[in-house]
């Protein structure tokens, strides 16, 4: 069997901003790199990417739309195309130079049954899921073969002078805290907007902290004008400190691939209320490391958290539940995952 520095694997991602799917991106290729696998990306000028792999010897290949970077030296062993516009990129690879491709599916809608998506997904090795809503639909196309590999934590670090400035900052108030794009046709603010008016002479000293940008944020803070238990706070690289800050989390997305961030939540020990939805139930058991309450539904997500926060022992009870699964959600687990997806693409 070849080692892991005998492959080169080369990324490619080549979205605009920095999400869940760019996160769990950079997870990877770090973890990769500490196996010795030979890797290069194929990323915009302008991504993050580039910033965040300066320190490894990753090679960048600048691209800025679909024709760039396929003549690249040294040719690759196998792409790994992580977004929608990289599986086009790795179907051209794949057509100009027979380099093998695989995919990962992030989003939970089923793929679009339209020509062009039907030869880029036939002509790819491999197609991984990474919930088991996602690997369903996949599965229903029969495309091409299927597996299955979840996104992982990133254990997000917290600095004690930050989260004590923030402690004294929401001193004597309890927080339910979200983060997420504000985009409420996926991630469901507006359902986190409706449960904190319903708390808010219930359970006064809740707060309701909310972290994230997004195409719906004057909207949202127009239509919660009118109540104090609820902050935008806008987007922050240090979410770490926030969430030892958060006595619950809520999510209350309306469709998820995965909700990856939840991993971190966990990892902070927090616990979770969240929806039914798509891949989130792959992530959070009920009643065993989070409670989940039924989608659109802000009646019985606001229930759920005046229930956990009435009942301090059992949201520390969901919480060592939680920490209990992370090992199936690390980089390494995730990594060693694809690893062997890698060989047996290239070495059959």
């Amino acid at each position: 069997m070849a080692t892991a520095a005998e492959l080169h694997i080369r990324h490619v991602n080549l979205a605009r901003g920095f999400r869940g799917g760019e996160r769990q991106t950079l997870l990877l290729i770090r973890a990769l790199a500490e196996r010795g696998v030979r890797q290069s990306l194929v990323c915009r000028h302008d991504s993050r990417l580039r910033v965040e792999l300066a320190d490894l010897d990753v090679a960048i290949i600048p691209a800025d739309h679909l024709l760039a970077g396929h003549f690249a030296a040294p040719p690759a062993d196998l792409v790994h195309a992580h977004e929608a516009k990289a599986v086009h990129w790795a179907y051209l690879q794949h057509r100009l130079r027979v380099t093998p491709y695989l995919l990962t599916r992030r989003v939970p809608q089923a793929v679009k049954d339209k020509r062009f998506n039907r030869l880029t997904y036939r002509s790819a090795s491999r197609a991984v899921a990474i919930s088991s809503v996602i690997e369903g639909h996949l599965r229903e196309r029969a495309w091409c073969p299927v597996a299955r590999i979840p996104s992982a934590l990133a254990h997000l670090p917290s600095d004690p002078r930050r989260v004590a400035a923030l402690r004294q900052r929401f001193q004597g108030r309890r927080i339910v805290g979200h983060i997420g794009a504000l985009v409420d046709r996926h991630k469901g603010q507006r359902l986190l907007i409706e449960a904190a008016r319903q708390l808010r002479k219930s359970h006064p000293e809740v707060l309701f902290l909310c972290l994230g940008r997004g195409e719906d944020e004057i909207a949202l803070k127009r239509e919660s004008a009118d109540l104090d238990n609820l902050v935008w706070e806008g987007f922050h690289d240090n979410v770490g400190d926030y969430l030892q800050v958060m006595d619950l989390f809520a999510f209350p997305s309306r469709n998820e691939g995965l909700g990856s961030i939840l991993l971190d939540v966990m990892d902070h020990g927090v616990p979770i209320v969240a929806a039914a939805v798509d891949g989130i139930p792959d992530l959070v058991l009920h009643d065993q490391s989070g409670w989940l309450v039924p989608a659109e539904d802000a009646p019985a997500l606001a229930t759920a958290i005046a229930a956990l926060l009435d009942d301090p022992a059992r949201g520390e009870r969901l919480a060592q539940g939680a920490r209990q699964r992370l090992n199936l959600f690390t980089p390494a687990a995730m990594a060693e995952a694809y690893l062997a997806l890698y060989r047996q693409i290239c070495l059959g």
